[in-house]
């Protein structure tokens, strides 16, 4: 073989050895991206599958919040959930007249309403202000708080050139609270934002009555309610087949029309008939079926509460969904580069919102283009491939689904101690209709969960009817209250004014 031949040999062998190598190295790049990814995949797998919620496990929380139902309303601290009594024992009924003023707390901004009502159940007319609370005071002073609440009210009723002289005031405070009275009640603890130790004990009707006085305003609470108990009011003055209200928002609760000799905590507490409103409390319940993952509970660490406090609530509620979606991401940012290597925001707790969530969730362009615009503008995190933005939509949809369908096992559960879902108060697992003509039963929602994320309403009203069953699901109306909270407030101030006295 001539040298040019030999040297044209080894040229060929060094380019061979080169392309092997090349190649070598892109399989072995191909491979760990591919490794990387699967952890990424990973990551969201074994979330989903913590999350389940297959019919029967939704079940069981509904037999077990059921029962603690049962036991809260035996005897105090019986219970996860504290069943907190109203002293409300009637609801309006459509004969309420008069102008009525409105304060609404329940986060960190408040409304101001003024409510014209006039007889047949009709909202004659509406005015709403919002109010946002700033963050100094929701951990300042009670007094602090107060004031602005009052002020609010004073500026508001100037503006809209009326008197407050005579005018009869409903206070919606979104907080558990101990009633002793329609008027008045002490807190038991704050929820959500607030943290102002100093009101906690106190009777929160009389710090406002207190500020309204020294910001010169006459006039006096003269119905203290949560807002589910405002919604459950509104629900019954627009239809007297609703049964209970429920609140799907930043928060979430529920409340219903109980039997009175049912509630062994308060024999020989006057009343005058024999039913009174529940305020549940449903936000403590623990459901023992549901496991809580590594992603419910790691913001505990920065806010400052015991990790399994509020645990429903913080399963369901608008403050916390978008969160929970946070940190399952953060955790696929650790395990992989889906994201690539700008993800610093993905470290910064509750940056990412559930209306964010909302939205990525209910993008249904082909190439996912609303996701990809939340990512940039909201966690700062550019040019994620079509693959990873899938797998974002799927961690948001895991979040979604859990949330809305433990919430339906919530209204079930208050169907079922109401003996409105068909098994006899739970005591057989056959749900079908018994005796003559079938009774309807309207649950009230309001919260902005519930009205504004549709792929949210859609789980919730699937669940209900699986766990119902279609015999009795068709029994059940589920029905949606704008600003129930704040207007039922008004109807049972008006109610309570007139012809029914408090006792206080």
């Amino acid at each position: 073989m001539g040298r040019a031949a030999q040297w044209l040999s080894l040229a060929m062998g060094c380019t061979a050895a080169v392309t092997c190598a090349v190649a070598a190295t892109l399989v072995a790049r191909r491979a760990a991206a591919w490794c990387r990814w699967s952890r990424a995949v990973e990551v969201v797998r074994g979330f989903e599958e913590a999350c389940a919620t297959p019919t029967e496990r939704l079940q069981r929380v509904v037999n077990s919040l059921a029962v603690e139902m049962f036991a809260g309303l035996a005897s105090e601290g019986a219970s996860k959930v504290r069943m907190l009594l109203t002293c409300i024992d009637a609801l309006p009924n459509g004969s309420e007249e008069g102008i009525y003023y409105v304060i609404d707390l329940g986060g960190t901004s408040f409304r101001v309403m003024r409510l014209e009502l006039g007889s047949g159940s009709m909202v004659i007319n509406k005015k709403v202000e919002h109010q946002p609370i700033p963050e100094k005071l929701t951990k300042g002073t009670s007094e602090d708080l107060f004031d602005l609440i009052a002020s609010a009210l004073k500026n508001f009723i100037d503006r809209e050139g009326g008197k407050d002289v005579g005018m009869t005031l409903g206070f919606t405070f979104s907080f558990p609270v101990r009633q002793a009275s329609i008027s008045s009640g002490s807190l038991i603890r704050w929820t959500k934002e607030f943290s102002i130790e100093e009101t906690v004990g106190k009777d929160v009707a009389q710090c406002l009555n207190e500020a309204l006085a020294r910001n010169g305003v006459n006039l006096q609470v003269t119905a203290l309610v949560n807002n589910a108990v405002g919604t459950l009011a509104m629900g019954h003055y627009y239809d007297e087949d609703t049964v209970a209200a429920v609140i799907i928002g930043a928060g979430t609760n529920a409340s219903y029309i109980e039997r009175s000799a049912a509630i062994t905590k308060c024999q020989g507490l006057l009343t005058n008939s024999d039913l009174t409103v529940v305020n549940v409390e449903w936000g403590s319940f623990r459901p023992p079926q549901i496991p809580l993952t590594p992603y419910d509970i790691c913001f505990n660490n920065y806010v400052k509460c015991n990790q399994y406090d509020q645990a429903f609530e913080k399963m369901i509620s608008g403050v916390y969904l978008g969160e929970i979606a946070r940190a399952v991401l953060q955790r696929m940012a650790q395990e992989s580069d889906v994201f690539g290597t700008s993800v610093n925001c993905l470290s910064t707790p509750f940056i990412f919102s559930t209306p964010c969530l909302a939205a990525i969730r209910e993008d249904d362009s082909p190439d996912l283009i609303v996701v990809s615009r939340v990512l940039k503008e909201h966690l700062k995190i550019q040019d994620v491939p079509l693959k990873t933005r899938r797998l974002v939509v799927r961690v948001c949809d895991i979040v979604t689904r859990r949330a809305a369908r433990l919430a339906a096992a919530g209204i079930v559960a208050v169907l079922q101690k109401t003996g409105r879902d068909g098994t006899l108060c739970g005591t057989t697992k056959v749900r079908k209709i018994r005796g003559g003509e079938p009774k309807r039963s309207v649950v009230a929602i309001e919260g902005g969960l519930y009205q504004g994320y549709s792929v949210f309403r859609e789980f919730l009203n699937e669940a209900v009817d699986e766990i119902l069953g279609d015999e009795i699901a068709s029994t059940v109306c589920l029905r949606l209250m704008e600003e129930g909270s704040g207007i039922g407030a008004a109807l049972l101030a008006a109610s309570y004014s007139s012809t029914r006295q408090n006792s206080a």
